[in-house]
């Protein structure tokens, strides 16, 4: 099973139970390689229904503050793409039916070329791969290297997103399709979540051909659980969180156990957010 099989697979199941879905986003390396396995595998034994991972990157144009000091963090412990491989094959090996999917930039997929990029991505255990500054239109080689190693593309629609790009996302994202709160970068919100991305959930509801699309998971700005509860009342299936967990593993510069348990408690209580 890999792409979107896994993500098919979990979203049945959650629908069954009548639950979305949490999934906790981590840049792999940060604040160090074997301290960010640790925590990958936290999220996984405290409730995550999937994962989604950043590869550090020195420009992550998509962050805000949170995540770009992480990505920076990582460097700065001398991660490097090898180590982020690393952690993903090993997680593949211990939890064989999570889904698994990156968040990275283009130059990351193309500099050494995509085919190189997406067969490492393949053999490492990667269900889906979503590059954030690569252009809708310019992704279609981009995409046919990914489904010739069996990984889903997923594209980010933004509640700024007209109605054509809104059906051209659905129709070529596979797994899952990224909706934000906003338009402009990743950050949590210390308020609560605007309504700005009800509209593009429901439109991407509304697509039916070619296909119909796959399901939303909302992400930027979600960093509580009642931001999970809104998610789901906007018709998302899910959630995504990234910034909050940056920011509670800049909390700690020692001290790994305490970061560990309270990550793992952030996770749990979100994820229990998800049932409706």
């Amino acid at each position: 099973m890999k792409g979107a099989a896994r993500y098919q697979r979990v979203f049945g199941v959650l629908a069954g139970r009548d639950e979305g879905a949490f999934v906790p986003f981590a840049v792999l390396g940060d604040p160090d390689p074997e301290t960010s396995l640790e925590i990958v595998r936290t999220f996984a034994r405290s409730g995550a229904d999937a994962i989604e991972l950043g590869i550090p990157f020195s420009d992550p144009v998509a962050d805000g503050v949170a995540i770009q000091a992480a990505d920076l963090r990582a460097l700065s412990a001398g991660t490097r793409i090898a180590d982020a491989w690393r952690i993903v094959a090993t997680v593949r090996e211990e939890f064989p039916e999570l889904p698994i999917g990156l968040l990275v930039y283009a130059n990351l997929v193309l500099h050494a070329s995509a085919q190189t990029f997406y067969s490492r991505a393949a053999e490492a255990g990667v269900d889906s791969v979503l590059v954030a500054d690569l252009p809708l239109i310019e992704s279609a080689p981009v995409e046919a290297v990914a489904a010739e190693h069996g990984i889903a593309p997923v594209f980010i629609a933004s509640p700024n997103a007209s109605d054509e790009r809104i059906r051209a996302i659905a129709s070529r994202s596979r797994g899952y399709v990224y909706v934000t709160t906003r338009s402009g970068v990743t950050g949590a919100e210390k308020a609560a979540l605007r309504d700005d991305a009800a509209r593009v959930i429901q439109r991407l509801h509304e697509v039916e051909s070619p296909a119909k699309a796959p399901p939303s998971l909302l992400g930027f700005g979600i960093g509580r659980p009642e931001h999970v509860r809104k998610a789901l009342d906007m018709g998302a299936a899910g959630a995504i969180s990234g910034s909050a967990i940056a920011a509670l593993i800049a909390k700690y510069d020692e001290g790994r156990s305490a970061m560990l348990a309270e990550i793992g408690e952030f996770v749990h209580a979100m994820k229990a957010a998800t049932s409706r």
